[in-house]
This record gives structure tokens, sequence and C-alpha cells, in this order.
């Protein structure tokens, strides 16, 4: 019997690229202790996008950094390409990430783009500092600046010089050079304009064709429903539901899912019965 994408531990055909298990974190000191994510699973496999989306403080972003070292976990286990880095110093995160194992992207593509260094020596950079070649390094920079369809002209010219579609696009063909395992992209198309977010989901949909395993983290139902094979959905730092995309969008089973589904402009008709939005308003607050 084959596996069902829509069962909530399955993660794709290929193997596990990030394995999380009941992940907890928590700010503050013993007696004011929040809890910001509780008990948070979810696997990834390599050529899969899942996407994780909920509303502003849902723990969607302490989700992201806690994969990527940069909170604690309090509990449970994190595994990306069969390591197990939980606990892992600050040294041990510094040596994985120049290994270009796992990478970031950022909502502001500003963040990390140098805006000094002209286009081709921030695409270069962590190549160098990898140990690659110049020659070599300059030849995959202008591979994936064409795999993000922009032209090389762009990689004379600085930052503050192209727009923010074209940044973002660049940002990502900065963390694809290092062929990377594993992907967290936060909230990457928020700040485009509809024709640019077009472009850069495109984008996000041909990656899975490389073996590289995505996570697509944002508020936005839409965007994700293009792109992900798998929609996490977290409610209150927990994952309430977890399915194959078609499944979240067609046929929600929690109460939270559903409200997010009656409320993506792009899911459903803007003549959608406010009445209704608002009746599942009051149960989540029971």
């Amino acid at each position: 019997m084959s596996a069902d994408p829509a069962a909530p531990g399955y993660a794709g055909p290929g193997r596990p690229v990030l394995e999380v298990t009941d992940l907890e974190v928590h700010y503050g000191l013993r007696r004011r202790r929040r809890r910001v994510l509780q008990g948070v699973s979810l696997s990834v496999a390599r050529g899969e996008t899942v996407g994780v989306i909920g509303e502003t403080g849902s723990g969607k972003s302490t989700f992201a950094r806690a994969v990527l070292g940069l909170v604690h976990a309090s509990a449970g286990r994190i595994r990306i390409d069969g390591e197990d880095v939980t606990g892992y110093s600050h040294r041990q995160w510094r040596a994985l990430r120049r290994r270009g194992v796992v990478q970031y992207v950022f909502q502001d593509p500003l963040r990390s783009l140098d805006p000094d260094l002209a286009i081709e020596e921030s695409l270069i950079e962590p190549l160098l500092v990898q140990g690659v070649g110049r020659a070599e390094a300059v030849a995959r920079a202008r591979r994936y600046l064409a795999r993000v369809h922009l032209d090389e002209d762009l990689l004379r010219r600085l930052p503050g010089e192209l727009s923010g579609g074209q940044r973002q696009r660049v940002t990502v063909a900065r963390v694809l050079v290092t062929e990377p395992a594993l992907i967290i992209l936060d909230e990457p198309v928020s700040g485009l304009d509809s024709a640019n977010r077009v472009q850069v989901l495109q984008i996000l949909k041909d990656l899975r064709d490389s073996g590289v395993a995505l996570v697509f983290i944002s508020h936005d139902l839409g965007s994700v429903a293009g792109v992900a094979d798998r929609i996490a959905v977290l409610y209150e730092g927990e994952i309430v539901e977890v399915a194959a995309a078609r499944t979240v969008i067609n046929a929600p089973r929690h109460v939270y899912t559903r409200l997010l589904v009656g409320s993506a402009p792009t899911l459903r008709s803007a003549a959608a019965d406010r009445a209704g939005r608002d009746a599942l308003r009051a149960r989540l607050r029971v």
C-alpha cells in the first residue's frame, strides 16, 4: 500500500531532510515562562515543499528560528540531513551554515545583501568561504542567476539599484549557489507586488525538481497553496492540521484552518458570508 500524502507523518517520496520531533520553545524566566511552540512535529523530504501557515503570533517565525539554531529549543529534537542539531553550539551552527547544508531566505532581501557589494560579489561570497575557486564560483553564480530568470548585467550592480522583486530573486540565487539540502523561506513574497510575487512563486515551484527541501513560512494561504506539496497549520504554537495542500484547501478539518481558507481572498469569493467567519472565530475563543 502506498503512503498517504495527507498523513501527518508523511514526508514525501524522498528521505527526510528535516525532522522536527516534539519541539518546544519557551521564552522568559521560570515564573513568567511562556510557551511559544508546543510539541511541534514535522518532517520534510528531499524534493518536497511544505508550507507552514498561521496568523501573526502563531509561532511561525519562532519555528524557523529554532530550526536554524537562532533560538534555543526548550524540548524536542531537530535533525537536518540526518544530523542531530539539537543543542548545537553557535560554533557548530556556523560550521553547518558554512557547509551550505541549510540556508535561509528573509522577507527583506536587504538583510542578506551587503548594500556596498556588487551582486556578483554577494553571490560568490558564500562559495569563497567554502573554499570554492573564484572562477568556479563566478560560473556557478551566473548559472543560478539565470535559474531565477535574471540577466548577467545585474552582476555589476548594487542591491540598491535593483527592484524589490529582483533583490528577492538574487537572494534566492545566493542560497542556491551553495546547493543546500534545506531552504527555509520566511514570508519571501509578502513585500512584493503581484507581478514579482508570481515570478518568485514560480521559481519556488521549479525548485522542487532540483531535490532541495523547502519550508515556506507565510500568513498568506493563497501563496503557499500554489507551491506546497503539504501544508502545516500553526495555531497558538501548535500544529493543528497537516495534510496535502489540496486537502487543506478543499476539505480542511480544523476550525482554524477553515477560518484561514474562508479568509483567503484568492481561495474564496469576496462576497463570502462574514457571519460564518465570525462564528468560526467565536468557536476558536471557546
